[in-house]
């Protein structure tokens, strides 16, 4: 069949293969873009978003609050919410709100893709094919039961975008357009080599997050511990009561929610950050926090840890909870100038931006061949998009001699 026969999709007006994409960015209504606390997608939004626009694209950034990034911000809400997280309500209103205004958008030709990181907002996609828009969404949570099943019968209407590999492979069978690791700007990130003698827990207080194994990890190692982190929910209280308060002694120190400031203080001063997960984590963001602060890392197995650390060099990848404490003391050797290398060249924001556009890319352009296109079809799926930027000899050099 030649190329002219195949079915054209109403999907696509212009020939993107050399101009740059305008994008409909949307968040969440919860946390500022970037966040000044708590909110792990809106920092990563933030990046990406300052990283496409750097890279020539033109982006509308569709959320709540303030907007620090340089995209356009189109907000659909008088403020941010962050009280309302968890509800269905606000995630409905919220869909309606920016379908509404992406509508706006479309009418005066300024938007070729919409690129969602809500949960609710993909059911949005039927409508805005319609208006010859197709529908990018970031996965950024785990795929498990009910949530796998709304992502598969969302279809083709969407194109689904894993932050590991390891989430991925979990969840096969569902219309995946590539993988982009999570990623920050280098930059906005302290660096320092002589470290304070603390371990440091950062994240929430539940079961999954384990912050009871890293309190008794570090009493093991004899080593004092920080914990930070988010305890408002009253699940994440009654584990706390339960399973961190007991474990408390004179040595441990509980810091509360950390601002953007202080945890990269944090981080920076830390002798490692400890990361006993014990779920199938998608990515782990604090993971690179640490490393790109020249902090290793000691965790246990699990989600995406050996897709991120490199184990013996930037932090050690334990398999039992037993193996943390002398873990905690091997990682003591190790090079932080290594640490930031490592992030600086696997999950620099320049790598998130040059990933996003490989999926925009090839997808725009399999729609444009294809029109519509099965999960199972070999024109968009049939290899993993490589979304690896390639990485500066300088890097690659001093990474290796680092090591």
């Amino acid at each position: 069949m030649a190329s002219s026969d195949y079915p054209q999709s109403d999907y696509l007006r212009i020939d993107h293969s050399s101009g740059p994409f305008r994008i409909a960015m949307v968040v969440p209504p919860y946390f500022d873009v970037p966040p000044k606390a708590y909110g792990g997608v809106e920092a990563v939004v933030a990046d990406l978003v300052d990283s496409l626009v750097d890279r020539g694209h033109e982006v509308t950034l569709l959320g709540a609050g303030e907007s620090g990034t340089k995209a356009k911000f189109m907000p659909v809400w008088d403020r941010a919410v962050p009280e309302r997280l968890g509800e269905p309500f606000p995630e409905v209103v919220h869909a309606l709100r920016v379908r509404r205004a992406i509508e706006e958008l479309a009418a005066t030709s300024s938007v070729d893709l919409v690129h969602d990181h809500t949960f609710a907002g993909p059911l949005n996609a039927f409508a805005f094919q319609q208006l010859g828009l197709p529908t990018v969404l970031t996965v950024h949570g785990p795929i498990e039961d009910d949530i796998y099943r709304y992502y598969r019968d969302l279809g083709d209407e969407v194109a689904l975008v894993a932050i590991s590999d390891r989430q991925r492979e979990l969840a096969s069978g569902l219309n995946w357009s590539g993988r982009v690791h999570n990623a920050l700007n280098v930059d906005d990130w302290p660096f320092r080599v002589e470290k304070d003698d603390y371990a440091l827990f950062l994240g929430r207080f539940n079961e999954c997050k384990a912050p009871h194994l890293a309190l008794e990890a570090a009493h093991a190692a004899g080593i004092p511990l920080v914990l930070a982190g988010k305890c408002s929910e009253r699940t994440e209280q009654a584990y706390f009561e339960e399973k961190v308060r007991p474990l408390l002694t004179d040595n441990d120190h509980l810091f509360g929610l950390a601002d953007t400031s202080a945890k990269r203080k944090l981080l920076a001063n830390a002798r490692c950050l400890l990361f006993p997960i014990r779920w199938e984590e998608p990515f782990g963001m604090v993971m690179i926090e640490s490393m790109v602060c020249g902090t290793p890392v000691v965790a246990l197995r699990g989600g995406a840890v050996s897709e991120v650390i490199v184990d013996g060099v930037t932090g050690r990848i334990c398999d039992d909870p037993a193996e943390l404490p002398e873990a905690i003391e091997a990682v003591k050797e190790m090079d932080p100038i290594a640490c930031r290398a490592h992030v600086q060249a696997k999950f620099g924001s320049d790598t998130l931006g040059f990933g996003y556009e490989q999926v925009y890319r090839r997808l725009l352009r399999a729609k444009k061949r294809f029109g519509a296109v099965p999960v199972d079809a070999k024109p968009i799926d049939a290899e993993p998009v490589d979304t690896t930027m390639p990485v500066p000899t300088s890097i690659r050099v001093a990474a290796s001699g680092l090591a």
